[in-house]
């Protein structure tokens, strides 16, 4: 993507081409906004020449992504955007299940997921189930810096493929090994989903309303993406080892705990007081109001008041200020110690009003408030039109394709897409040729084996 926020349209390059689960400023004319064109705004194709790609930061790193669906993948999309070379090796047959995954498109082997979190690789048919395809795989592993796995621990060793093994043919190689419950313990060996990591990592028992069954903590898989981030700063972090000793590592990530690790202070709390955090519907136990209002035209607002001058700030939007008084809910000891009554005084003051009112309002008085955006809010809120949030990219067979731009925003190095999840093995013979230097006749031999 060219320097700065704006939404790039790319156009996807088409060279000849195994278990985990994925399954703020706002406007305050929002019924204006959604009247409004929803498509994104976008600049003018602009190709990539070779001067950009080598000041990426991650120029001339190659990363092997060998696993499944997201957990793991993930972190080699991120580095991806910021000019790494990804490989996604799959199976022959089929490929990574995540392709079939989702919202189906006119593309038989590409979800709307697939195109989205499969970004900035090239495709290349391995497989790893037999000899001649681990020798092959062996050979690419020398040739690379970083290898992604997310298979349930034990699966790559019984391949032939143990950490041993591949540091054996490239001892500078950096291993990132996302899998449920990580490489070690009594449960290594257990299916690993993101909804499962949310129930033992103590997500979802937090989600939901007060004795009600727990529900789930949105329907986006976030244990894969977090395991992901993690995994993406454990790899940059060998990196800079690497720099330093020559010598690679491996990095373990269990897909529970790093859901776990973003748990605020849950642990302290039970190991000090023996305090149990308990699901608490639309609020929050540390402050009050603090939740989900709805409006009197029937949609939603998010209020944080997390200090006393926060909530003086709405006691004036309200044109209540004495609810601010110290006699009153001044003080936030108080507040929590009325949460029903100052959550009541919010209710109904929200539902006086439209949605578009309640953000007027409080903005003017500089009160923490934000929609409760669905997607087609998005998509016409002027905010994340600025920020170039949304990217309208050409993907292969389907068309353009509208996704999440990319993040963080980087002054010198933008990162940037250049093509959406690839066709299946559409870079097997480049790879192998390019690459790994094999005949165009051994090739052909490989395929006729379905090796590749």
């Amino acid at each position: 993507m060219a320097k700065g926020s704006r939404p790039t349209k790319t156009t996807q390059s088409t060279t000849e081409i195994t278990e985990t689960e994925t399954p703020a400023v706002a406007t305050t004319d929002l019924e204006a906004a959604s009247r409004a064109d929803p498509t994104p705004p976008v600049a003018e194709p602009q190709p990539e020449p070779a001067v950009v790609r080598d000041r990426l930061p991650l120029s001339g790193i190659r990363v092997i992504d060998v696993g499944n669906f997201l957990a793991g993948p993930y972190a080699a999309s991120i580095l991806g955007e910021f000019g790494a070379e990804v490989l996604k090796v799959e199976h022959p047959i089929g490929g990574d299940p995540m392709r079939r995954f989702g919202t189906a498109t006119t593309r038989h082997d590409a979800t709307l997921a697939w195109l989205s979190e499969a970004r900035n690789r090239k495709s290349v048919t391995i497989d790893l189930r037999q000899e001649e395809g681990v020798a092959l795989f062996l050979k690419l592993v020398a040739k690379s810096d970083i290898l992604i796995e997310n298979f349930r621990p034990g699966t790559m060793e019984e391949w032939g493929l143990s950490w041993p093994k591949l540091q054996s043919v490239n001892p500078g190689l950096i291993m990132l090994r996302v899998s449920g419950y990580g490489q070690t313990g009594p449960y290594r060996r257990r299916s690993g989903f993101a909804h499962i990591a949310h129930a033992f990592s103590g997500l979802s028992y937090l989600a939901g309303f007060p004795g009600e069954t727990p529900v789930l903590p949105g329907t986006a898989p976030l244990g894969d993406y977090i395991a992901s981030l993690f995994g993406a700063i454990g790899i940059l972090i060998a990196l800079r080892h690497r720099e330093k000793t020559g010598r690679g590592q491996l990095i373990d990530v269990g897909i529970y705990e790093a859901v776990f690790r973003i748990l605020d202070e849950i642990a302290p709390a039970y190991g000090l007081f023996g305090k149990i955090r308990e699901r608490e519907g639309a609020g929050s136990f540390i402050a009050v109001p603090h939740g989900h209002f709805r409006t009197k035209d029937g949609k939603w607002v998010a209020i944080a008041c997390t200090t006393d001058k926060m909530f003086e700030r709405l006691a004036e939007a309200m044109e209540r200020p004495e609810l601010a008084s110290p006699e009153l809910y001044g003080d936030q000891r108080k507040r929590l110690a009325a949460r029903d009554v100052v959550n009541q005084i919010t209710v109904e003051w929200v539902g006086s009003l439209t949605r578009d009112e309640v953000m007027r309002r409080c903005l003017e008085k500089e009160v923490p408030v934000g929609p409760l955006n669905s997607i087609a809010d998005m998509f016409n809120d002027e905010h994340f039109r600025a920020r170039g949030n949304l990217a309208r990219i050409e993907a292969e067979g389907v068309g353009e394709v509208v996704v999440p731009n990319v993040i963080p925003t980087l002054s010198e190095t933008p990162g940037r897409i250049t093509n959406l999840g690839p066709p299946l093995g559409n870079a097997t013979y480049e790879v192998l040729r390019e690459l790994l230097g094999i005949s165009a006749e051994e090739i052909k031999h490989l395929r006729s084996r379905k090796i590749i």
